[in-house]
């Protein structure tokens, strides 16, 4: 769905609550129910569409299967004065990474760096969530997550990365921060499914068919196929450093040994995530944030029209004063798993 084809519109609080209950329903602790709901509905606020209202049945189908513990309670554990290991228990990602999150952000100011080693994780949602308030607080962040295996290797026809996601946050000084968050994939496995479901073509070299040969079929890609690294070897070089952080780092699953064929109607990947922190102004190095918006600010001289994070705020300034866009559609299956009326 696109916002043009958006028939209503709802407030970000009014969403939160919405999923807060969505997520209650269906076994999620108050907790951490409020956690999901927050992530999810801040990245339906700001135009991840792939991460926001889209992905609320896979957490229900993970939920309902058993495939996920709801109510898991993260076990943090440091280990050094900048090292941290969270055992998420067999539950989300983002609610062991809010438990982390304090003693993470003392780490990076005493010791000027910590790192998050997160693994038995679901992780379902955007990576940039994770990263935005580190750089608000003027940190450098540096986040990545192993997934479900749907990446072929170049040249290879079975698929052994997640999309393996990795996410970059900045200061800027004077300016929201910058983040970007991208898939090694060609493209997002959710874009591939929203492609699908719109019954649209994707370009020759996103993925593979069952036989290993490129198509533009979203659907072949995701039923048997697989798809493929952005920008070949180089990609799967970065998927596989992914794999190493995220997986062997944080002692997850790999991707390709997540098997969720015991609990049908599950999404989510249980692997892992790592996070990096790190203070720029450590060590006397107080015009970091100026020099990041000279930066910036050259690339715009250069003639780059849109940097990373652009779109999403200009979205979530729309949101924020018009309320969130939401089809017909949407709003009868959030009725629909919520088991009350939205006005």
């Amino acid at each position: 769905m696109t916002h043009t084809e958006a028939t209503s519109r709802i407030s970000f609080e009014k969403l939160v609550t919405v999923l807060e209950q969505i997520f209650a329903k269906h076994g999620v602790s108050s907790v951490n129910a409020r956690v999901l709901a927050v992530n999810c509905a801040t990245c339906e606020r700001d135009g991840s569409l792939s991460h926001g209202i889209f992905r609320i049945p896979g957490y229900v189908g993970s939920l309902k299967s058993g495939w996920v513990d709801g109510c898991a309670v993260p076990v943090v554990r440091e280990f050094g004065p900048a090292f941290i290991r969270v055992d998420a228990m067999n539950g989300f990602a983002q609610p062991a990474l809010k438990a982390a999150m304090p003693r993470v952000i003392e780490m990076a100011m005493t010791s000027g760096a910590a790192v998050v080693a997160i693994k038995d994780s679901h992780h379902f949602s955007a990576l940039w969530p994770d990263l935005e308030p580190l750089a608000k607080a003027g940190f450098v962040a540096l986040s990545m997550v192993s997934g479900l295996a749907c990446v072929a290797p170049p040249g290879g026809t079975v698929p052994v990365f997640g999309t393996n996601p990795i996410a970059f946050a900045t200061p800027v000084a004077g300016r929201l921060p910058l983040i970007f968050d991208y898939a090694t994939s060609t493209m997002s496995n959710g874009d591939l499914q929203l492609a699908a479901r719109a019954g649209e073509h994707v370009e020759i070299g996103t993925g593979v068919d069952k036989e290993g040969k490129l198509t533009t079929e979203p659907n072949v890609i995701l039923l048997g196929g697989a798809m493929l690294p952005f920008g070949g070897h180089k990609g799967a070089a970065t998927a596989l450093m992914v794999e190493i952080m995220a997986s062997a780092l944080t002692g997850g699953q790999f991707s390709s040994e997540v098997d969720i064929s015991a609990h049908p109607g599950a999404e989510t990947s249980k692997t892992g995530q790592v996070l990096i922190v790190i203070d720029p102004n450590r060590g006397g190095n107080f015009k970091f944030a100026d020099r990041v918006k000279t930066l910036t600010q050259s690339l715009r001289i250069a003639g780059q029209s849109r940097l990373p994070s652009d779109r999403r705020y200009a979205t979530r300034a729309l949101s924020d004063k018009s309320g969130i866009p939401i089809s017909a559609e949407q709003l009868r299956e959030l009725t629909s798993l919520a088991s009350t009326d939205i006005p």
